[in-house]
C-alpha cells in the first residue's frame, strides 16, 4: 500500500466509524471504485484498533467509571450504577462477540460485496429515519436496563455485515427503546469498546503467531490517523445529533446506495 492509500483509508474509517453511516461499507467500496486492490485483514485491524483508541479518549470517565463498576461486580456489588451499566456493557457484548466467533470468516468471503452494501445502506437508512422521527423521546442512559442492553448487543451483531454500521444500528435500536439521541449515542459508543477490542485482539494475534508478513509502519501510520480523525468524529456527531438529527446520515446513506447502483450498472 502507498503512503496515500494507508491516509485515505484511515480517514475514511475514523470518520465512518463512529457516524451511522458504515466503516467496513466504505472500506470495502473506496478500494473497489478506486480499482485499488483490497487493503487486508492487517489493515482493517490497524484503523479499528484506531478507532477503539478514539472511543476510549472522548469517553474517558465513562470508561473509568465502567471499571471501576467492573470491580465492584468482582466485589459483589451489583446495585451501584456503576456496577450495573458495567454489566450491562459487558452482558450487550455477547451477542457481537459470539457471532462474530461463529460468522465473520463466512461474512467476509461472501459478504464483502458492493450490492450487499446497496441492500444495507438503503434498508437500515430508512429504518434509522423511521426510528429518530416517530420513536419517543424520553429516556435517558441512567434509565439502561440489563433488558435494553441485551437489545442493542443484538442489534450491534447485525453490524457484522458490511454497510449495515455498527453504530447506526445500534443508536437506531436506542432510539426505538425511547432514548434520547445523544444518550442512544452515548451507550452505542461505550459499547462498541469491548467489541473492537475483542476483534482487534482476536485478529491481531493470527497477525502476530500467523505466517503473514506485516508491515508495521503502515499500520502504526494507519493507527494514528484514524484515531485522530475518529476522535474529531465523535466529537462532531455528539455535539450535533441533538439538533439536526438522524435523518441527514439516513439520506446520505440512501444517496450512497443509490451512487453504488449507478456504478454498478
Amino acid at each position: 500500500m502507498t503512503t496515500l492509500q494507508i491516509v485515505i483509508l484511515a480517514i475514511v474509517q475514523g470518520l465512518t466509524e463512529f457516524l451511522p453511516i458504515s466503516s467496513s461499507g466504505h472500506l470495502v467500496l473506496v478500494p473497489y471504485l478506486v480499482d485499488w486492490a483490497d487493503q487486508g485483514l492487517a489493515f482493517d485491524v490497524a484503523v479499528h484498533f484506531g478507532s477503539l483508541l478514539a472511543v476510549c479518549a472522548f469517553f474517558r470517565e465513562d470508561i473509568m467509571g465502567l471499571l471501576r463498576g467492573g470491580v465492584r461486580i468482582i466485589g459483589g456489588d451489583l446495585k451501584s450504577p456503576q456496577a450495573y451499566m458495567a454489566l450491562g456493557i459487558a452482558l450487550g457484548t455477547i451477542p457481537a462477540a459470539a457471532a462474530g466467533l461463529l460468522f465473520a470468516g463466512w461474512i467476509e468471503t461472501n459478504l464483502r460485496d458492493p450490492a450487499v452494501i446497496v441492500y444495507t445502506l438503503s434498508g437500515y437508512g430508512i429504518l434509522m429515519a423511521l426510528a429518530d422521527r416517530f420513536a419517543r423521546r424520553d429516556r435517558g442512559i441512567s434509565d439502561i436496563r440489563i433488558r435494553d442492553a441485551l437489545i442493542i448487543g443484538t442489534a450491534q451483531a447485525l453490524s457484522l455485515v458490511p454497510g449495515t454500521s455498527r453504530s447506526g444500528i445500534t443508536i437506531t435500536a436506542g432510539r426505538l427503546l425511547g432514548f434520547e439521541r445523544q444518550d442512544a449515542a452515548r451507550f452505542s459508543f461505550l459499547l462498541s469498546a469491548p467489541v473492537i477490542l475483542l476483534a482487534t485482539v482476536y485478529k491481531g494475534a493470527g497477525l502476530v503467531f500467523g505466517d503473514t508478513v506485516v508491515a508495521w509502519g503502515q499500520l502504526a501510520l494507519g493507527v494514528t490517523v484514524s484515531a485522530v480523525v475518529a476522535y474529531v468524529s465523535i466529537d462532531f456527531f455528539m455535539r450535533v445529533v441533538s439538533r439536526i438529527g438522524l435523518a441527514p446520515f439516513a439520506i446520505y446513506r440512501l444517496l450512497l446506495a443509490a451512487g453504488i447502483l449507478y456504478v454498478m450498472a
